[in-house]
Order: structure tokens, then C-alpha cells, then sequence
């Protein structure tokens, strides 16, 4: 096991501190004293809150903000447990490079920055193709024969997200949303849920990229039986407490242990993260487990259509900011949620307080 990656981790892990809830309370007295009944804005007050308790600043300013969308290739989808080929997520990665996708255009309309990372496709993109290269190995193996990757590779996986993480706040962003690419990453996603929250497979199991039942029920037999192998399986067959480095290396994807070291480096940075559908969730529960007090600065985007994403929200303790019945990853959804999060910041700074502008203020 390489020592610099589980280095890096520990350090991330002591690094993060909780969110500053007597913070919030001061965020709170001040959204008191705006031109509203109390309470009146609901939940845009609440996130207001939280963005102020994880920053550790009572009045945050509007942050720049970024996407970072992670791609890899899964060993699973050679079981037949998605509707594309695997050669999909190499080429999506190119129109993602090229502009063409949904994320890039809801990533303008956000004003966020766009970075997008090849972290194991089966071939390696074209050099200067505008994605950036950083390749822990080319797919994972099916993990319903053997682990996916070794621990080696999880935590240089996770090395590297925590890396862009530093990079991105070190120049200017207070935001990161997450997003991925990876056909059969739903398949990854649905195991590593179910290993983490003991939920039953045929529970948590979606349609992904829209698989007819035939491919349904393959899909949680895989999940199923890649849970027994690896002692993971609920009760007598599971073997001991899920250690969650093990559990991501025996069922998780390349892009997946990025983006939860995206969240680790960030949190530890006191910078939200918008978590974006079922597997950007995923990824935030691997983060969570690895480092509890990390998932004190994940923010839910939006509650996929996936009927894993509920399960996973639930056990972050998350409740989503938009219910679009979304589900095609990418980030899409962590992109729309920015617009919450500024309207939010703009409140406090923006509103006019009862005193200045000379309104009676009666609701004390």
C-alpha cells in the first residue's frame, strides 16, 4: 500500500472540523431582522444557516463556484447490468470536454466552472482534449468475481480527489458540486449503499440508464451476489463491520473514490458540497463513513428518480433542495442547486433590514 495517498487521508480526516452552529445562531438573528415575518423564507433561512456554520463566517459572501464531474469505466458493466455500452463513457467524457452536454449548459447558467477529470476509462483520451487525465487504472474488475480495485488504488482514488479539492480552494471556489460519468456506475452505487445502510438490494435497485426487467432483475442478482462474495451480505453471511476503505475497493469505481475525496478535501476546507444524484450521494456516503464529520458539509442538490438515492439521502440525513424527477448524473442537478445557494447568500446580504428601511417591525 502506497503511504503517501493514506497519508494524505488521515490528515484530511483530522482536518476537518465540525460546522460552527453558534454560527448559524447569528445568521439566524440576522435573517431575524430582515423585512419578513420570522421564518418566512423557510428553508432558503435554513441553508442561509448551514452555509454560515460550515464557513464559520455569519455572513458568507456569494461564492465562485465549480462542477467537478469525475469519469471512469466499471468491470460490472460486462454483466449486463446497463443499457449502454461501456465505450459511452469515453465518449461522453469528449462531448463534456467539446460543451455539448446537459452539464455544460447548466454549468454556464450557473456561473460555475466546468472540471472535468478521466480518472479510468478502458482508453485513454486524445491529449489536450480538454479533459484532464488522472488515471488510477483503465476500469475497474467486475466485482461480482473479484474486488473492483486493490486498496492501493482506492487511495490513490481518493488522493486525487482530495487534491482538486485543495486546488480548487486554494484558487478562489467556495463551492464544489459533484458530478460523474461511468456506465454500470448505478450498479457500484446500489452495492455500496446497500453494504453501508443494510438496505435489501431489490429495495435500492433503479433503471439506471433504463434497463427493461430482464436487466432489473440481473442487476440485483449482481448486487446480491457480489455482496455475499465479498462478506458484505446482511446477517449471517456478512462476514464483519463494513470497514469503508475495504467496502469501496471491493465495490466502488474509480470516479466514485475521486469524488469522495473531493468531499473529504473540501470539508476539510470548511467549502459545502453540493452532492449531486445516486452515485454523487454515494460518493458522499463513502466520504461519511471514512470521515463522519464530513457529511456536516454536504448539501443534498436534488432527489433523483433512482429509488437508491432516498436511502442514501437518509443516511446522510440530507433532505434534498429540488425534486425535478432527475436521473442523469453528470452533476446536472448539483448545477441547478447553486442558484438556490446564492439566492440564499443573497438574502442576507441584499435585504433590507426593518431599520433601514423604516418599516415597524411588530413580530417580536
Amino acid at each position: 500500500m502506497n503511504d503517501v495517498p493514506a497519508t494524505l487521508l488521515e490528515r484530511t480526516r483530522a482536518a476537518i472540523v465540525p460546522p460552527d452552529e453558534s454560527v448559524a445562531a447569528v445568521t439566524q438573528h440576522v435573517l431575524d431582522f430582515k423585512t419578513k415575518p420570522r421564518g418566512s423564507l423557510g428553508r432558503l433561512e435554513g441553508l442561509a444557516c448551514r452555509l454560515a456554520a460550515m464557513q464559520g463566517v455569519a455572513k458568507p459572501q456569494l461564492p465562485t463556484k465549480a462542477v467537478v464531474v469525475m469519469g471512469a469505466d466499471h468491470g460490472v458493466a460486462a454483466e449486463g447490468v446497463s443499457a449502454y455500452p461501456s465505450e459511452v463513457t469515453r465518449q461522453m467524457l469528449l462531448n463534456f470536454a467539446a460543451g455539448g452536454a446537459a452539464i455544460n449548459v447548466l454549468a454556464r447558467q450557473a456561473g460555475a466552472r466546468l472540471v472535468v477529470i478521466d480518472m479510468g476509462v478502458l482508453e485513454p483520451l486524445p491529449e489536450a482534449c480538454g479533459v484532464r487525465a488522472e488515471r488510477v487504472g483503465a476500469g475497474t474488475q467486475s466485482f461480482v468475481r473479484e474486488p473492483a480495485m486493490t486498496e492501493a488504488r482506492a487511495l490513490a482514488a481518493l488522493a486525487v480527489g482530495i487534491g482538486v479539492a485543495d486546488e480548487l480552494v486554494d484558487d478562489g471556489v467556495g463551492l464544489i458540486g459533484l458530478g460523474e460519468m461511468g456506465i454500470g456506475n448505478t450498479t457500484s452505487a446500489t452495492a455500496l449503499v446497500a453494504a453501508f445502510t443494510g438496505a435489501a438490494p431489490d429495495t435500492i435497485t433503479g433503471r439506471g440508464t433504463g434497463i427493461d426487467d430482464a436487466g432489473w432483475l440481473r442487476k440485483v442478482d449482481v448486487v446480491r451476489r457480489a455482496l455475499a462474495l465479498h462478506g458484505l451480505a446482511l446477517g449471517a453471511e456478512r462476514s464483519a463491520p463494513a470497514d469503508p476503505l475495504r467496502v469501496l475497493a471491493c465495490l466502488g469505481g474509480y470516479e466514485i473514490a475521486g469524488l469522495a475525496g473531493v468531499a473529504l478535501g473540501a470539508a476539510a476546507r470548511r467549502v459545502p458540497v453540493l452532492l449531486d444524484g445516486f452515485i454523487s450521494t454515494a460518493a458522499g456516503l463513502v466520504a461519511a463513513r471514512l470521515a463522519p464529520l464530513a457529511a456536516g458539509y454536504f448539501v443534498a442538490a436534488h432527489r433523483s428518480v433512482e429509488v437508491g438515492h432516498r436511502v442514501a439521502l437518509e443516511a446522510l440525513g440530507l433532505r434534498p433542495l429540488l425534486d425535478l424527477d432527475m436521473r442523469l448524473g453528470e452533476g446536472t442537478g448539483a448545477a441547478l442547486a447553486m442558484g438556490i445557494v446564492d439566492a440564499a447568500l443573497a438574502i442576507l446580504h441584499d435585504m433590507a433590514t426593518f431599520e433601514s428601511a423604516g418599516v415597524a417591525d411588530t413580530g417580536r
